[in-house]
């Protein structure tokens, strides 16, 4: 690995790490073994190729580990890609919770990481569903049938801050706090902000 390729902000990362720091440490030295650039997005080290998102290291609580932006176009022989929850559609990841796990899949990584960039290089894209394929819960139906503004502001929104909307609107499981969500968004629907903006 060539030092020259590391990126200050990526130390920085790793400097404030309180926990993982070992395994990310070991995570960036196996990627950047793969020729890929390094840089810091969305607040963790992503490393790219020809500008295009192929990997990036995260930390949770219960793991650390090696997102890929396009996993579920990867063809995932060993079986380890994991979908995060059933609402992520591209990206898959590999978890792990020591070091020595990873040192172990030094190869098996490898392989991942540079099939990942053959998938940018080949141009391919993840058939994301539609918006339309996302259920609109029936407390939302109704606000946007009794203000025409509501339902004229959401259609013009993203399809993305759409899909945010109907997911957030969704998760609760009583009518109430559906409701009450709702209730809360409206006016940023309105303005024609996301649900993060």
């Amino acid at each position: 690995m060539t030092t020259s390729r590391m990126n200050p902000k990526v130390d920085g990362f790793l400097n404030k790490a309180k926990r993982w720091k070992a395994e990310f440490e070991t995570l960036r030295d196996i990627v950047l073994d793969c020729e890929l650039t390094e840089e810091v997005k969305w607040m963790h080290p992503c490393y790219t190729f020809e500008s295009k998102n192929i990997v990036l290291i995260h930390g949770f609580k219960e793991y650390c580990a090696l997102l890929f932006h396009k996993g579920a176009l990867l063809k995932d022989p060993h079986g380890i890609l994991i979908q995060q929850t059933e609402n992520v559609q591209a990206a898959r990841q590999i978890r792990f919770t020591n070091v020595q796990e990873i040192v172990e899949m030094d190869a098996t990584l490898k392989a991942y990481i540079y099939e990942a960039i053959e998938v940018e290089k080949a141009g391919l894209e993840v058939n994301y569903k539609k918006t339309t394929a996302f259920i609109i819960p029936e407390e939302f139906q109704i606000k946007l049938n009794e203000i025409p503004a509501l339902k004229t502001a959401f259609e013009a929104l993203t399809p993305g801050r759409q899909r945010a909307y109907l997911h957030y609107f969704s998760e609760p499981k009583q009518s109430k706090t559906r409701e009450s969500r709702i209730e809360k968004y409206i006016r940023q629907i309105l303005d024609g902000k996301g649900l993060n903006d």
